[in-house]
């Protein structure tokens, strides 16, 4: 069991280099080398897309007081894809593609749902901090120090004594 990342590396980097020889022999070195790149910043740019939509969503429900477990589990698959798109690869591309598509997603999130607790920590009300009694009323009033502003003109106070 211990080995198995490592095998797991091991067969992927194989996949890897045998596809990109395959797809090499019928396209061509350089029009492979330009279709990993391509494929890579298309990636990126969904990856950001979506990755601020789904930003967006995780605001509204805990603005709406809902769990965002959810679109939490959705971001996780986002930035796994990210990370595939950025591997150069045709295999390693594909799954990220593959992360990227709401059913995959859904999934995912349905999988993982029941694994997952959410915690939010108590704010202010009834069942916050300010309820526990550690709450105390206080004023401040700011004084700004005039050597610092603009029309201070240093006097006496202000010289420094070099002696």
């Amino acid at each position: 069991m211990r080995w198995l990342p490592f095998l797991l590396i091991f067969l992927l980097v194989y996949i890897e280099i045998s596809l990109f020889i395959k797809v090499a022999a019928v396209l061509g070195v350089a029009v492979t080398l330009l279709l990993v790149i391509f494929t890579s910043c298309v990636g990126i740019s969904l990856v950001r897309n979506q990755g601020m939509k789904t930003f967006v969503q995780m605001q509204q429900k805990l603005a709406a007081g809902e769990s965002p477990a959810a679109e939490m589990v959705k971001s996780v698959s986002l930035v796994m894809a990210g990370f595939l798109l950025l591997v150069p690869g045709f295999f390693t591309d594909f799954l990220g593609l593959l992360l990227l598509l709401p059913p995959v997603q859904k999934t995912l999130t349905l999988k993982l749902m029941p694994h997952l607790s959410v915690y939010r920590p108590g704010g202010w009300g009834p069942s916050g901090d300010a309820a526990n009694g550690n709450t105390f009323d206080g004023e401040f009033q700011r004084k700004d120090d005039e050597r610092h502003t603009l029309e201070h003109r240093p006097d006496e106070h202000d010289k420094r004594d070099d002696r």
